[in-house]
């Protein structure tokens, strides 16, 4: 099992997504306590570490956290909002320092609905020169990050076409569906998207990026709307794997594990009719925030689901 912790480096940021999970609250980390939690991965036997924030490359030590975590033998990643990296001598700063691995997050193909939903100029520019910064290197590689929303979620499709023409390094892509429950998303609803307007287009992305040769993981999206990919669902391979994961927040809610049962969220009366049931997650918010009349029953064997995980699983 390839267990993945995950450092919350700082809450600071420099963009006001209208849907952030976790946003600007003065509080950040110091290298010695982010350290410690490398050491706590690493008793754990994890495999890696996922800096994230806030905006983590806003830490001026993170190139010495990476170091640090190399050196203790855990693959680092970073999550950005690519805003920082496409200038200066931070990227080569944190290449020189171990760092192999950077997940950009990309809102939006448009630059116009990308800026105003990060609510910061620029941002779509920033982002491609993130990129093409990481394409004229050979010694790190990119994912691209997008958070379904009600304003992008018929577009996912058009999104994967403009990477695959513009960045065709990029070899991984992650669909996040947003997080109801979290902070900013309570100042604006309008940012959450009904599962109807997500499903078509959604299909279509992982269609593309399928067919590209490329892989992709999907969060927060219940099987039923991803039925022929049901093995590229993050909450199903952990569930089906039986792997944890460890977020050491900067917050109230400190120290959080999730074993496999902890990915499991809402479900519905139909739920208990479909085949998947055992290894879906069900969706997050449900009742409160998602109408639970969307979800349906499907009847596929989910025997080819789970073998297709363990094989991935074992072929690393």
């Amino acid at each position: 099992m390839a267990n993945l912790g995950y450092i919350q480096v700082t809450r600071q940021c420099n963009q006001l997504c209208r849907f952030c999970s976790n946003p600007p609250s003065g509080l950040e980390n110091t290298l010695e306590t982010a350290c410690g939690h490398v050491d706590d991965f690493v008793a754990r036997g994890y495999h890696g570490v996922i800096l994230t924030g806030g905006e983590p490359t806003m830490v001026p030590w993170l190139a010495d956290l990476v170091r640090y975590a190399r050196k203790r033998d855990l693959h680092v990643r970073v999550i950005t909002n690519g805003q920082f990296l496409g200038e200066g001598t931070l990227l080569a700063d944190l290449v020189a320092a171990g760092l192999r691995h950077v997940h950009v997050s990309l809102y939006s193909y448009r630059p116009e609905l990308q800026d105003e939903l990060a609510r910061h100029p620029g941002s779509h520019a920033n982002i491609v020169r993130t990129l093409e910064r990481i394409a004229a290197r050979d010694d790190v590689t990119a994912d691209v990050n997008c958070v379904i929303n009600h304003f992008n979620a018929g577009e996912l499709d058009r999104n994967v076409r403009f990477v695959l023409e513009r960045f065709p390094f990029v070899r991984h892509f992650v669909w996040n569906n947003l997080d109801p429950r979290m902070n900013r998303v309570a100042e604006n609803p309008d940012t959450i998207p009904k599962l109807w307007e997500l499903e078509l287009s959604l299909y279509r992305a992982m269609r593309l990026v399928d067919e590209s040769g490329r892989t992709f993981r999907v969060e927060r999206v219940p099987l039923c709307y991803m039925v022929d990919y049901a093995h590229c669902s993050t909450e199903t391979r952990k569930i089906v794997k039986e792997e944890e994961r460890i977020v050491h927040f900067l917050d109230q809610k400190g120290f959080v594990r999730q074993a496999s049962g902890g990915f499991v969220h809402g479900k519905t009366d139909a739920c208990k009719l479909c085949t998947l049931d055992s290894i879906c997650a069900g969706l997050d918010g449900l009742g409160e925030f998602f109408d639970g009349a969307e979800l349906y029953p499907v009847f596929v064997d989910p025997l080819p689901i789970i073998k297709r995980v363990r094989k991935e699983e074992g072929a690393g």
